[in-house]
């Protein structure tokens, strides 16, 4: 066994580990300097306007939540199921999906507009809401994830039982797939917009969850085995990427029923399938599916499976399901439901000098600098979180 495998984890990473810290402590701290001006300045300084309340910060929070579902169900499936696992990457999987769903709510707090509208939310909740079903489920979702590391390391202590390990692993996998369904019923509860109100966006959810989690945990996995963090295997490499193959054919599969069914002669969506396929949201569109096939390609073809294609494939994988969450989250905004909203201003809508149709020529939402700013500091606090934990929890294999 190398020395490598049995420092502890305080030792782990040299200089290049302290620069990316740094790094990240750096856009963090540039994120919350933008926060504040935003604060200061009020939510007129983003892109969003009546006609398009939601933009790149609830994007994110959708992409985010999925992301945090990878970690938690490759380390508890296995477990849940008594199956074999991947080889020791259960903590580093469960981290990842801890610090994933800490970015999550990150995204909601920043797209709240004041930090004191949180108390407002449980003040005057409204437990009718699926908004508040939200809330409620991704609270439980994190604490359960952070339950589920911590008996985890009990465990390998011999200090808590197999038989409790699997009983939290099954409830925080339950929880796991319940966090997904509420967020889309979110959107699909809404029957003002038409490509939100379907029935198919939970399991759709599901499914990109389990594409760009997989993807992410492959990313961080194949990283840290490079760097001598962790010593996995090829073949349980190979088992997550097959997983990660099926998983995207399933998605593209409910994607094209969902096309079918709108763009059959004389449905009623396919004014919705116009605007994916040739519309302003095509170049998404199209990226989703060009990247969806290659990471498909490279999972199941055998002579692809090299470690530089398979970080290749799970990070177009990744790209791909975050074309699609902006697909979702701006094509709801982008085909107008009532002809006359009410009077037109520039703090009503963006593209307002040109009338209704001038507004909704092109794409009715475009991120502002600033929101992209605030984003890059939400995401690096997420990076900061991931390198300090690999740095200093104890998160390798017990074996190692």
């Amino acid at each position: 066994m190398s020395e490598t495998s049995k420092a502890p984890a305080s030792r782990f990473g040299g200089r290049g580990m302290n620069v990316a810290i740094a790094v990240a402590a750096l856009a963090t701290v540039v994120g919350l300097a933008l926060w504040l001006v935003q604060l200061s300045g009020g939510m007129v300084q983003t892109g969003m306007r009546n006609l398009d309340s939601w933009g790149l910060y609830i994007t994110m929070f959708m992409f985010l939540v999925g992301l945090s579902a990878g970690g938690l169900i490759i380390s508890s499936v296995p477990r849940a199921f008594g199956m074999a696992g991947f080889g020791g990457i259960s903590k580093v999987a469960v981290w990842t999906s801890i610090c994933c769903t800490v970015l999550a709510i990150g995204f909601v707090v920043v797209d709240l507009g004041q930090p004191l509208r949180l108390w407002e939310l449980f003040a005057y909740s409204n437990l009718g809401s699926p908004l508040m079903w939200d809330i409620a489920v991704l609270a439980v979702y994190l604490i359960l994830s952070i339950v589920y590391l911590w008996a985890t390391l009990r465990a390998e202590a011999g200090k808590v039982s197999q038989l409790a390990l699997r009983i939290v692993s099954v409830v925080a996998l339950v929880c796991a797939v319940l966090v997904h369904s509420v967020t889309a019923w979110i959107f699909g509860l809404q029957q003002a917009h038409e490509l939100w109100h379907t029935a198919l966006l939970a399991p759709w959810f599901v499914s990109s969850a389990l594409v760009c989690g997989t993807a992410i945990v492959l990313v961080v996995v194949i990283a840290l085995r490079k760097a001598g963090y962790l010593d996995v295997a090829q073949d349980n490499v190979v088992k997550m990427l097959k997983m990660l193959g099926a998983f995207v054919a399933v998605d593209l599969y409910f994607f094209g029923c969902d096309l079918l069914t709108s763009a059959f002669p004389q449905a009623s969506g396919a004014e919705v399938v116009s605007m994916l396929v040739a519309g302003p949201l095509a170049p998404f569109f199209w990226a989703e599916i060009v990247l969806s096939a290659f990471a498909a390609l490279v999972a199941f073809v055998p002579a692809l499976r090299r470690s530089g294609l398979v970080v290749a494939a799970s990070l177009a994988a990744i790209v791909a399901i975050l074309c699609k969450r902006v697909q979702l989250l701006v094509g709801g905004f982008q085909i107008p439901n009532l002809d006359l909203p009410g009077p037109m201003t520039p703090y009503a809508v963006t593209g307002w000098e040109s009338g209704m149709a001038g507004a909704y020529q092109g794409l009715v939402y475009w991120p502002t600098p600033l929101e992209l700013g605030v984003a890059l500091g939400v995401v690096g606090l997420g990076a900061l979180m991931l390198l300090l934990g690999l740095k200093y929890l104890p998160l390798r294999p017990a074996e190692a």
